[in-house]
């Protein structure tokens, strides 16, 4: 399973997965029966997860068969669920890149005005750079933009702008894959070969990986920027297990306490 997987991801462009994978997982979702796990996301319950990855060494216990849910989608819907206003609150939320397990049911959400945005998603209902966002200044009171700033030519104007057109009192959550080894953040133009620029920035289509400075990067963008370890202060080993969270990763809770 592994082995397919790894293929998929590897040869079949993104926008197409994001069309039709989720049909296929469902059909996955048949030989996954049980109750060991649960996805915060949709409250669907497996034996296990499936595996994810672009080669062989994938993770194991990852993907939701459901919703499509990674670790870092469950992390952040549960962060949502106990840590912020998100879903009693009346709130224009952009989500930039947006993940097909949250769509439809961020849509769907009474409260929420919510806008999607990507340059090349056939999810998205807003084709945008984020270099230039296409809306004024203190439009939105959240935005969401996870796993994109890894692969932008120019991260901090990215921030910026995500910095620009949230209210004042508005937050965000900029999550971005991060080697702790690191005390900041590698970059390397010179490094053009895709084998070489998997083997050091984990894909061949990142510009960079950042390091233990990413709070800092994401000041650079005007934020204040709070670290939480959430995962490993607030919830127990169990909780973690079987909800498949990514153990080690904080959640930067970006906040525009400025005009």
């Amino acid at each position: 399973m592994k082995a397919i997987i790894s293929l998929v991801l590897r040869y079949i462009p993104r926008p197409y997965l994001q069309l039709v994978g989720h049909w296929a997982a469902r059909f996955l979702s048949l030989f996954y029966l049980g109750n060991k796990v649960e996805c915060p996301v949709c409250n669907s319950q497996y034996r296990k997860f499936l595996p994810y990855g672009r080669n062989t060494s994938s993770r194991e216990n990852a993907l939701c068969p459901g919703c499509l849910s990674l670790e870092r989608h469950r992390l952040m819907g549960l962060y949502l669920k106990r840590k912020t206003n998100f879903f009693n609150a009346n709130l224009k939320v952009l989500h930039v890149a947006p993940e097909y397990c949250f769509i439809d049911r961020f849509e769907n959400m009474p409260n929420l005005d919510y806008i999607t945005g990507d340059i090349e998603s056939p999810l998205a209902k807003v084709k945008m750079d984020i270099h230039k966002i296409p809306f004024e200044a203190n439009t939105f009171d959240v935005a969401f933009c996870n796993h994109v700033m890894e692969h932008v030519d120019d991260y901090v104007l990215a921030m910026s702008e995500l910095h620009r057109v949230l209210k004042p009192g508005g937050w965000a959550l900029i999550q971005s894959p991060q080697d702790m080894k690191f005390e900041h953040t590698y970059e390397d133009p010179t490094i053009t070969d895709p084998k070489e620029r998997e083997k050091h920035f984990l894909q061949n289509d990142h510009l960079r990986l950042f390091g233990r400075d990413y709070g800092r990067e994401l000041e650079k963008g005007g934020f204040t920027v709070t670290e939480d370890r959430f995962v490993m202060d607030e919830l127990s080993k169990d909780e973690v297990k079987r909800y498949a969270l990514p153990s080690e990763e904080i959640v930067y809770f970006c906040q525009k306490l400025d005009n």
